[in-house]
């Protein structure tokens, strides 16, 4: 009885953790239909640097200085970091591109409400 309770929690929070994966994904891809939004590492940084992003996601395994340098511009210009929990080919999948993306900031969430999503 014990395992099985253990398999169910398991379960459970995998269920959970995919559903909030597909809100961030159709988020993400209101956000592309409707929206404005930077992709890449250089980009996102000019958009931080000019005060103009309104949150940045970035993928799990973008490296950890990048990381930590989008980190700090973020806290700099008061916007949200949202760490997306899929890998880059992940992120640029749900970016509706077919390619990785390690970064993406986004300008104008047009009809999405994906600048509410950590808040």
């Amino acid at each position: 009885p014990v395992l099985r309770t253990a398999q169910t929690m398991s379960q459970v929070v995998q269920k959970k953790t995919k559903k909030t994966q597909e809100g961030i994904n159709s988020r993400l891809a209101l956000v592309v239909k409707s929206g404005k939004f930077c992709l890449g590492f250089k980009q996102a940084l000019k958009t931080l640097r000019k005060g103009q992003s309104k949150i940045v996601v970035i993928s799990s395994n973008i490296p950890p200085l990048r990381k930590s340098e989008i980190e700090y511009y973020a806290m700099l210009s008061r916007t949200t970091v949202h760490h997306y929990s899929g890998n880059n080919l992940a992120l640029g999948t749900a970016c509706g591109k077919y390619y990785g993306v390690g970064c993406m900031s986004v300008t104008d969430a047009g009809d999405s409400d994906i600048d509410h999503l950590t808040q």
